[in-house]
């Protein structure tokens, strides 16, 4: 049976692109240069690339990125969009829950929910964190992006949503928020690329910073720091707050193989 996010993507690279929160890459990707001290000798994985975007535009600054993403449709993109721009990117079909790599990254890149956060289990969403901690050399980078749980215990997030400016093809019912599970269950209408109608029921993990904190030292990450996230202006400086639908991570893998 396919789960909501597959049925999403399956047919959905436009819509894709319209959606309020593919406008930020270029502030986004500011903020990783910064963060890997503008080396250009260092390798990316980009896992849920989408249609590529900050794959792309990292490319586009010298950067070697792979690209992975359980989406055809929206690989296909993601290469069409590259050969556009004249560039040579290697994406992937891959399942970020079995990804083969062995230390051979210094930076991944898990942005927007690029399957974290979108697993039915929790044991699922901590499998991602695993593997990309297992692509990662000793020392290496994982910045990424995920669900503030501090949001829904103060704020409505359909209001958010909604005040987003989403575009036209997508639309979100009333969600339900169970304080147990910190996962919100939603009803969601979206017009794929073929003008078909499809209503999905989402389900999707909120995660608290100390639960966070916790799982990346488990996978051995000695240094893990949380900030606020705005759209195409993340920043230290950018204390996290209840109003942030989502929080920025950024965690430094130990250098040896102990902790």
């Amino acid at each position: 049976m396919k789960q909501w996010y597959e049925s999403l993507y399956e047919n959905f690279a436009d819509g894709y692109e319209k959606q309020v929160f593919v406008k930020g890459t270029i502030g986004e990707c500011d903020f990783i240069e910064k963060e890997i001290d503008h080396n250009k000798s260092i390798k990316i994985l980009d896992i849920g690339c989408g249609t590529g975007r900050h794959a792309i535009e990292l490319c586009k600054r010298g950067y070697s990125v792979t690209g992975i993403d359980l989406s055809a449709t929206l690989l296909e993109r993601a290469s069409k969009n590259a050969s556009k721009a004249g560039l040579e990117i290697e994406f992937q079909q891959m399942d970020a829950r079995n990804l083969p790599f062995d230390e051979e990254f210094d930076l991944a890149i898990m942005l927007c929910e690029g399957g974290f956060s979108l697993m039915e289990t929790d044991e699922m969403n901590f499998q991602i964190l695993q593997n990309a901690a297992d692509a990662l050399r000793p020392g290496g980078k994982l910045i990424f992006t995920t669900l503030n749980g501090l949001f829904p215990l103060f704020h409505s997030v359909k209001d958010f949503l909604d005040e987003a400016g989403q575009d036209d093809s997508t639309a979100y019912g009333e969600p339900t928020f169970n304080l147990m599970t910190f996962r919100e269950h939603s009803t969601i209408q979206v017009v794929d690329d073929n003008g078909n109608n499809l209503e999905l029921e989402t389900n999707e993990r909120y995660y608290v910073p100390s639960e966070i904190t916790w799982q990346l030292r488990t996978l051995n990450f000695t240094c893990v720091e949380i900030f606020g996230c705005k759209l195409g202006n993340f920043s230290r400086s950018d204390k996290l707050t209840t109003d942030d639908y989502e929080m920025l991570i950024v965690a430094a893998k130990a250098s040896g193989k102990e902790s």
